[in-house]
């Protein structure tokens, strides 16, 4: 698999095994509970991850279908469009910048997940869409996929590379594990 994409495989795995690893020293008492009111759970992070995987995966889906389309020689180097590099650089692993923190961003309605599934629904739902994320990152091998747009499932004005979707949704992944794991720290400390 060309390396791009079989970076992005390894982190979406890696995502998984951060989950694992989350959900095993996480007491299923503490799944749902929230570290203050306008906190998510950890397991309202995780199922904003399977919204998210849901609504991406017919889009890339038909993105690596139009991609394979094409008639060309394999590609070998994939390239960021300028809005795709920088929602993935916004939407990624929250990170400190001296005194100063990244602002969080707000979702939409339609990807604010809702509470009461269960903690096996949430795992396994978020097990079976990475299964489709990697599966279609496979199917993208050489594929010029930073070639063809698709519009954002948050916002229907916002256009970029499937390439960069798959590196938005794999970033933004670790931005949720993270925010999951400080959520669930919080609750053990309080």
């Amino acid at each position: 698999m060309q390396s791009q994409l079989a970076e992005i495989a390894q982190s979406l795995e890696s995502a998984q095994s951060h989950l694992r690893r989350l959900t095993d020293k996480l007491p299923e008492s503490d799944w749902n509970t929230r570290p203050a009111a306008n906190r998510w759970s950890a397991a309202e992070c995780v199922e904003h991850l399977n919204l998210t995987s849901r609504a991406y995966i017919p889009l890339l889906r038909d993105a690596v279908a139009s991609a394979g389309e094409e008639r060309r020689s394999p590609t070998k180097h994939y390239r960021h469009d300028a809005l795709g590099w920088f929602l993935s650089r916004m939407f990624g692993p929250l990170r400190h910048l001296g005194r100063f923190k990244l602002i969080r961003v707000k979702t939409t309605p339609a990807f604010v997940p809702k509470p009461g599934r269960s903690r096996t629904d949430i795992l396994s739902d978020f097990v079976r869409l990475q299964a489709e994320l990697i599966s279609l990152i496979r199917s993208a091998d050489g594929l010029p996929i930073d070639e063809v747009k698709i519009v954002s499932p948050f916002g229907g004005r916002m256009r970029y590379s499937a390439y960069s979707a798959l590196v938005i949704v794999s970033r933004h992944e670790h931005r949720h594990l993270e925010q999951a794991e400080e959520a669930a720290h919080q609750r053990a400390t309080a």
